[in-house]
């Protein structure tokens, strides 16, 4: 029996069948894990704005990937936590409004990650035009297209779903996702296809750019001892974050598009949540390690405490 779209007022979501003592064992490490990712990413944040020393173009993309990733996982680890502790069901709007944020998060950390090539290409391979080419008033446009693309995108893959008419509530995953609500209508939805297939085309775009940059910043840099030390000391990080976002991403994807029903639960849920998971986690580590400006600066801050602490 065929249901409109009117008619599907909530989804139910799969891959929670766990026992009550592995719910509550689950529920208190995700929402521990949850909180290493906003102190990590909102202490980022604070360090690059309240630092002058700091309002540099590569530090202030670096801000707004830590603000993405709040952003992104807003959208994911407080419904996970309540499903952990009730049944897993979400309401259409709150499905649409999920898929959402976790989609036009994950583009746009692709968008910032490619000004984050693009500003190390221009500083490296072209230092006497640096200040020139960064200016305050390009990288405030960069930023905010970083931000509008994203969103306009996601919103008009979302918009190009909501008038199509399903035969189904059920979506087997732990959270919603544009393309398996779409999976649910009655006829395939064609407009929702054509926005999807030009974001994945416009966003692997960006991709192909940002592998462009490092392989000629790495080309550039094999002639040059102080390039190369440059290269690890500020590349480096964006090269790891790129790496673990990219495959994050693209191993949710694959199986999402070309799973497998043999797959267990457990690895299915693990690929699902892996671009949620780890790269929120691994970027304010690598980037406040490895980059001597940020590390000098969260020192300073625990030497601080620490001598207050003392009086």
């Amino acid at each position: 029996m065929m249901e409109n779209v009117s008619v599907v007022k909530m989804f139910t979501l799969s891959g929670l069948n766990f026992t009550l003592e592995q719910r509550i064992a689950l529920f208190l490490l995700t929402l521990l894990w949850y909180l290493i990712i906003l102190l990590g990413n909102v202490a980022l944040t604070v360090v690059i704005i309240i630092d002058k020393n700091l309002h540099e173009p590569m530090y202030i993309f670096l801000c707004n990937l830590c603000i993405n990733a709040v952003y992104g996982t807003v959208g994911f680890y407080p419904k996970f936590l309540l499903d952990l502790l009730s049944s897993p069901v979400i309401s259409y709007a709150g499905c649409m409004l999920q898929g959402f944020v976790i989609h036009s998060s994950t583009c746009c950390d692709f968008s910032i990650l490619a000004l984050m090539a693009y500003d190390r290409y221009v500083a490296i391979c072209r230092p006497l035009v640096y200040h020139s080419v960064m200016t305050k008033q390009r990288v405030s446009i960069f930023v905010l297209f970083s931000w509008v693309l994203p969103l306009y995108c996601m919103f008009m893959n979302t918009a190009s779903l909501l008038e199509s008419r399903l035969c189904g509530s059920h979506i087997n995953k732990i959270y919603c996702v544009n393309w398996m609500v779409a999976t649910l209508a009655c006829s395939p939805v064609k407009a929702n296809t054509v926005v999807a297939y030009f974001n994945i085309l416009f966003y692997f775009g960006h991709f192909v750019f940002i592998i462009w940059s490092y392989m000629y910043l790495i080309r550039t840099c094999m002639s040059s001892k102080e390039k190369q030390g440059k290269f690890m000391q500020t590349c480096m990080p964006h090269l790891v974050s790129l790496i673990t976002f990219s495959v994050s991403v693209l191993l949710d994807l694959l199986y999402m598009r070309f799973g497998s029903a043999d797959v267990s639960q457990d690895l299915n849920n693990f690929m699902a949540i892996e671009f949620l998971l780890i790269p929120p986690v691994v970027n304010p580590l690598i980037y406040g390690f490895k980059l001597t400006k940020i590390r000098n600066k969260v020192l300073k801050l625990v030497y601080i405490k620490r001598t207050d602490a003392k009086f």
